[in-house]
């Protein structure tokens, strides 16, 4: 028989259906501080907490199709270029309605330039400084440690900062971004010889004027996906 046929006497009603959803922890930099898209919640349960944007996966779909559906329709926020699968969290009681296992994801965006815009079970939907949160919903606040744990990890072997930043940049924005994430200064003689060794960055024959501040040259990277680095 072959494996596509289905059994006669199989039930799939015999076995128990956890459902599934996703959350996402969508960072961007902004105002010099690092920030993550939250909204609060306009139902049951955790009606009036905020939490990360997320829902149920739904039968049709496969899970990067419902982490995008899931932000853009609570927040408004759509086309992320970078959305990676984090971990899935599965305790037992995580979500008071019913068994529900999560896929959780991050997501990197460039300094937005429209707010956010609730939508479906989101009441408001608002970008936190990842120093400055409010109490979570479920266990959102274990997903965001996870998800700032795994960005600054891959910070260090990878360029994953590209997503963060505009198309064309200056070295001290680039450095400005490395130095939210992780939370501390660099060394900026270091910091600006290490990047250029990479062979990851383009110098522009343009320059940034600013103030009372001399034309800094921009600068792009040569591939805007996560490349290993050195």
């Amino acid at each position: 028989m072959s494996p596509l046929d289905s059994p006669a006497d199989y039930d799939p009603a015999a076995f128990a259906r956890p459902s599934v959803t996703v959350d996402v922890a969508a960072f961007t930099a902004r105002e010099r501080k690092l920030h993550v898209l939250l909204i609060k919640r306009g139902v049951w349960p955790f009606e009036g907490h905020w939490a990360l944007p997320g829902g149920f996966v739904q039968m049709s779909e496969d899970l990067d199709t419902a982490a995008h559906r899931e932000l853009a329709e609570e927040t408004g926020v759509a086309g992320a270029d970078f959305l990676e699968q984090l971990y899935t969290f599965g305790t037992v009681d995580r979500d008071p309605r019913t068994r529900v296992i999560s896929v959780a994801y991050y997501a990197l965006l460039p300094e937005p330039h429209i707010a956010p815009r609730a939508g479906t079970d989101a009441a408001e939907a608002q970008w936190w400084p990842v120093e400055e949160l409010p109490s979570l919903a479920f266990d959102h606040a274990k997903i965001l440690t996870t998800a700032l744990s795994r960005l600054r990890a891959k910070l260090a072997y990878t360029s994953v900062a590209y997503a963060l930043l505009a198309p064309e940049f200056t070295l001290t924005e680039l450095q400005n971004v490395y130095e939210l994430i992780l939370g501390r200064e660099l060394d900026k003689r270091n910091f600006r010889k290490k990047m250029l060794s990479t062979e990851l960055l383009e110098g522009l024959e343009k320059q940034r004027r600013g103030g009372a501040h001399r034309p800094a040259q921009l600068f792009s990277f040569t591939k805007r996906e996560p490349v290993f680095l050195d």
